[in-house]
């Protein structure tokens, strides 16, 4: 019989439902809650991407985490299953310590015992801006809600050190920005089939974009989402300062420079709008890239994708050559994460321009799955 008693947070007044902590208030497998965390080397050498994710009806609980260095991708990805101590965020060698919420949060991960040179690190994220909520989000096939997810998102600052391979990177205050983001509800996960609604519902495009811009004084968000037409379904363009109203920057629109041949972006401009309607020209410079369905588990990543069922005590590391694009072919039909500087108004920033367009975008001029830039 499975083990129905009370746990540890239910001793909190946290409820959302007359329901123990323990379950959620849906009974559908893909309910998610899970956490991203970047860390932008100003110099572009390296982009360091981790997270951690539970899956309650699954019950499976998965992290990662990948570093970008060189056209080398380090990959250390972990799963188990998920316990009642919710508050233990560690799988494997991968852990997450929320210090003081909101504010900071140590990240490990442990070298392999039987590889000293293997990716480990110790790092350290304080938040200098606080956490903006991000619009609701919601997707459907046919008439299935496929993704419901409630956000937030936020920037600061990070240290620490890196290992990899011998090297000990550190991440130096004023050199490096941390961005996260924070989010739970319902997500596709691996292992369903999609029935009809998955054969005759599928989209002709997408185009995604997720921009978490950091600068000294200030923080910028800016989100879209657009179909093959180039309707926009999500839409956001914040201004964050502490001590201040968030401002809305209007409705973004984006110039996008890509690599000939390729749908691999170089540099952007974001065009946004004052609270005086005057023009903004958020800039974007491409430094690193770290594709998503690559090492980090989001689709249609082929080794290992979030929620799916590893068996107990499940680890792996792995390399991967980027250096060779044809050899990840599915990497440019998933989200892909860029190290970006970014300008604004005279200023200089960090962050990241997370891009991912697949199949027709009339705006961009894409005509199909297997449509480039010229």
């Amino acid at each position: 019989m499975p083990d129905d008693r009370p746990i540890a947070l239910d001793e909190y007044p946290i409820h959302q439902a007359p329901l123990s902590m323990k379950h959620v208030a849906t009974g559908d497998r893909n309910a998610y809650d899970r956490c991203i965390f970047h860390f932008v080397d100003h110099t572009g050498r390296a982009l360091l991407v981790a997270g951690l994710g539970v899956y309650p009806n699954t019950g499976v609980i998965d992290a990662y985490a990948t570093l970008r260095l060189g056209d080398t991708l380090h990959a250390v990805r972990a799963s188990d299953a998920l316990t009642d101590d919710r508050m233990n965020l560690s799988v494997g060698p991968l852990r997450i310590t929320v210090d003081e919420p909101l504010r900071r949060f140590t990240l490990t991960c442990e070298a392999d015992p039987a590889d000293p040179d293997s990716l480990s690190y110790e790092i350290s994220w304080t938040a200098d801006f606080p956490a903006v909520w991000e619009p609701h989000h919601v997707q459907y096939r046919g008439d299935r809600l496929m993704l419901e997810g409630r956000r937030f998102v936020q920037a600061g600052g990070c240290s620490g050190v890196v290992r990899v391979g011998g090297e000990q990177i550190l991440l130096t205050a004023g050199e490096w920005t941390g961005t996260r983001d924070r989010s739970w509800g319902v997500r596709p996960i691996p292992g369903e089939e999609g029935g009809r609604a998955a054969d005759e519902h599928r989209p002709e495009g997408f185009h995604w974009l997720w921009i978490p811009a950091r600068f000294d004084d200030r923080f910028v968000m800016v989100i879209a989402q657009e179909d093959a037409e180039g309707h926009r379904t999500l839409n956001e363009a914040l201004l964050v300062r502490n001590g201040d109203r968030d401002v809305q920057l209007g409705w973004p629109h984006t110039d996008i420079t890509y690599r000939s041949g390729t749908r691999h972006p170089e540099r952007a401009v974001v065009h946004l709008t004052d609270q005086d309607r005057k023009p903004l020209e958020l800039g974007v410079e491409v430094l690193a890239s770290s594709p998503l369905a690559v090492g980090a588990g989001y689709p249609p990543a082929t080794d290992w994708q979030h929620g799916s069922w590893q068996g107990r005590g499940w680890t792996d590391r792995r390399a991967y050559d980027l250096s060779d694009p044809a050899a990840h072919p599915m990497a440019a039909y998933g989200v892909i994460d860029h190290a970006a500087r970014f300008t604004l108004g005279g200023r200089t920033g960090y962050g990241i321009f997370e891009h991912g367009t697949f199949g027709r975008h009339d705006p961009s001029g894409f005509t199909g799955y297997d449509s480039t830039a010229p």
